[in-house]
């Protein structure tokens, strides 16, 4: 397990997969918005604070690794701190209620740890 993590670290692919995840969690938004328009009663499975609150460890976890992997291989700080912004507006978001303004919020956040990640792999390469 450690050889692989290294290996992906060593080959940018974690990135990549940190950046698809950040698309998976916009999809997530989009769709429980339209779930919870549509079908009310569908609205608390995607709607479970829990289901949030893993997803956003799961996001520190990857770009904690990956992006603190990136700056010491090298050497520039900003996708990481690019990434760490992304990570703290998602964090803040946890703490809005759920609504147009929570989503909106995790988007915005979504969007800049994807494009911390981003400049992480292209610095890397």
């Amino acid at each position: 397990m450690l050889l692989s993590l290294r290996s992906a670290l060593a080959r940018g692919s974690l990135d990549r997969v940190a950046v698809a995840l950040s698309g998976l969690c916009a999809a997530h938004c989009i769709v429980t918005a339209l779930v919870l328009g549509v079908l009310a009663s569908a609205g608390g499975i995607f709607d479970n604070p829990l289901f949030h609150e893993v997803g956003l460890v799961i996001a520190i976890v990857l770009g904690g690794v990956a992006l603190g992997h990136g700056a010491m291989k090298h050497g520039f700080m900003i996708p990481a701190a690019i990434g760490a912004l992304g990570l703290g507006v998602m964090a803040g978001a946890l703490s809005m209620d759920h609504g147009l303004e929570e989503s909106l919020y995790t988007l915005i956040g979504v969007a800049i740890l994807a494009l911390g990640h981003d400049l992480n792999h292209r610095a890397g390469h």
